[in-house]
């Protein structure tokens, strides 16, 4: 049985593509942000979770936070579908925590903006998100969270470039 598992193995390993190591590298980074990623919205749900709302719905609602921005709007800041923002943003003017408001810019594209309620829920989502930050930020100086935020910033002007998004 080992035997056919090192064959198959053996034409899994000579059918993959050479990276250099430059690509290599990045390839563990961008496995490694998919997986800090995982982590990240496990705990934004954790956070989000007394006020009634989860990491998804946290985003919209801090999106809708200056009232200056419409769903399309919202949506790119996030990197995220339009359409997936959309049935959100439904979602919490269902529940009264939004509200879509007149675009002097736009037509047909309403604002969205807090409701009392969604401002309620979105300040104490934050003083617990506060909590965590400083928690966790003790375990890394200013300079290495700024250099990692550098890193992650920069790549994501890159890929917007290559996808035409910038």
């Amino acid at each position: 049985m080992l035997d056919e598992i090192h064959k198959r193995q053996h034409v899994v390993n000579r059918n993959r593509p050479k990276r250099s190591a430059k690509g290599d590298a990045f390839s563990l980074f961008a496995i490694t942000a998919l997986r800090l990623a995982g982590r990240l919205t496990a705990a934004g749900d954790d956070l989000a979770r007394p006020a009634g709302q989860t990491s998804a719905r946290w985003q919209v609602l801090a999106g809708a936070q200056s009232g200056t921005h419409s769903v399309a709007q919202i949506a790119r800041l996030l990197g995220v579908a339009r359409q997936g923002v959309q049935r959100l943003a439904d979602t919490l003017e269902a529940d009264r925590l939004i509200s879509y408001v007149d675009n002097p810019q736009h037509r047909r594209a309403k604002l969205v903006k807090l409701t009392n309620e969604g401002d309620a829920r979105l300040a104490a989502i934050e003083a617990a998100q506060a909590d965590w930050a400083d928690r966790l930020g003790q375990s890394f100086t200013p300079a290495e969270l700024e250099a990692a935020r550098g890193v992650m910033t920069r790549l994501i002007e890159t890929l917007d470039a290559e996808t035409g998004k910038a």
